[in-house]
């Protein structure tokens, strides 16, 4: 018997091997750029606070070590079992919100850090993830099952409670965040259009009203229409945002050369790190970090649908809408397109608790991507050797 031969035609070259190659090398490369932008915005304060030029460095190292430990683990581990953890991780993240507001530590007035040695952590960075974790579990149910999506539940319930003692600490930004995300993953999932219109008037009187309990807050949203109004009080910070974008031109004005960083721009390694960024790099590299942005959305949204249960599309969308969205909040903020919330820019601002959640996220976004890879290959394996089953018996009927 004759057997064609068809000569393959070569595979089409791609840039990445896969998406999860393509996530992976861009967090690399966020956090490599965050962290020699680190070091530029922070050597000053650091050298006058604490008599240590790369004290805050030292600190963003060992994050990245304890953060590409995290992104190993989580790599390997399994993410169904995160629906088995739910209930702990609801436990601890409900404790911690409120320890550390009896004995957090206090800066600037308000209480976020819990102090272990000479570390602190952030309860309300854990409770981003925990939030979008329990949120997954539920609508990854409900999405196999094909059940109708409503908000009347209770875990978006205990994520409401979780977002209103963050905003206790007081931080709103990060409230907003905790709570907001979650609601996106319900509209994401498909909950009824009336329902979601219900959400949004609903969340539109509560940010009136946590805007309006707090006066520095009002005072803030009016600035954000006039900053330079008020250029020595509440829009002093957008000012100096805005004059260090300006500053930095096209090509910037060199690495370690902004000039934002000398008590002129507050927070300039944290909240607005991006700004000393921009200063010393310039338009291009802004723009350079905007497509890497970018391009984890689409590969994130890649591993979203390719995902072969309801939980793995509902956490890989929470873990894009987490990472993408505090990047566009952030980058709106110092360009003055939002008020100043205090949001900080995934992989690039200081924040050890901050940074060691974010590559744990992105560990378990390539786990959902290997296991959707392994589950296609699976398949495609099962149905080939069907085909081949099916054409033998075929070939052995017309020899008889």
């Amino acid at each position: 018997m004759n057997t064609l031969i068809k000569k393959e035609l070569p595979a089409k070259r791609k840039f990445w091997l896969n998406d999860m190659e393509a996530i992976v090398i861009i967090m690399i490369l966020l956090v490599i750029i965050g962290t020699i932008n680190i070091f530029s915005a922070s050597f000053v304060t650091a050298e006058m606070t604490f008599k240590n030029p790369y004290f805050f460095l030292t600190r963003h190292l060992i994050s990245i070590v304890i953060g590409l430990a995290a992104f190993f683990i989580a790599t390997n581990f399994d993410y169904h079992r995160l629906r088995a953890a739910v209930p702990f991780l609801m436990a601890f993240t409900l404790v911690a919100l409120v320890v550390v507001l009896i004995t957090g530590v206090s800066v600037n007035g308000a209480k976020r850090w819990i102090g272990i040695g000479s570390m602190q952590f952030q309860p309300s960075e854990i409770a981003k993830i925990v939030g979008i974790v329990m949120s997954a579990s539920f609508l990854g149910a409900k999405i196999d099952a094909d059940k109708i999506i409503t908000p009347f539940n209770r875990t978006l319930l205990i994520v409401l409670i979780m977002a209103a003692l963050v905003e206790v600490e007081p931080d709103m930004g990060t409230a907003v965040l905790v709570a907001g995300i979650p609601i996106l993953m319900y509209v994401v999932a498909g909950m009824n259009v009336r329902w979601i219109g219900y959400c949004g008037i609903a969340v539109a009187l509560v940010a009136a009203f946590m805007i309006t309990i707090q006066p520095y807050r009002m005072e803030r949203l009016k600035s954000w229409y006039d900053p330079w109004s008020q250029s020595q009080g509440v829009g002093y910070q957008t000012v100096q945002s805005l004059s260090a974008i300006g500053s930095g031109g096209l090509w910037g004005m060199g690495l370690g050369k902004g000039v934002s960083k000398y008590s002129y721009l507050p927070e300039a390694h944290t909240d607005f790190a991006f700004a000393v960024f921009s200063q010393e790099n310039g338009l291009i590299a802004v723009l350079v970090v905007f497509v890497l942005y970018m391009t984890l959305a689409i590969y994130c949204a890649n591993i979203a649908r390719r995902a072969h249960d309801g939980f793995g599309k509902m956490m890989a969308c929470g873990i894009m809408l987490l990472t993408v969205g505090q990047a566009a909040a952030n980058m709106a903020m110092i360009i003055g397109l939002l008020p100043v919330v205090g949001v900080p820019l995934p992989f690039i601002s200081y924040g050890g608790t901050s940074l060691i959640l974010n590559m744990a996220s992105i560990g378990v976004l390539i786990n959902i991507g290997r296991y959707a890879a392994y589950k296609a290959a699976k398949e495609k394996n099962t149905i080939a050797g069907g085909m081949i089953t099916i054409k033998t018996n075929q070939r052995l009927r017309r020899l008889k």
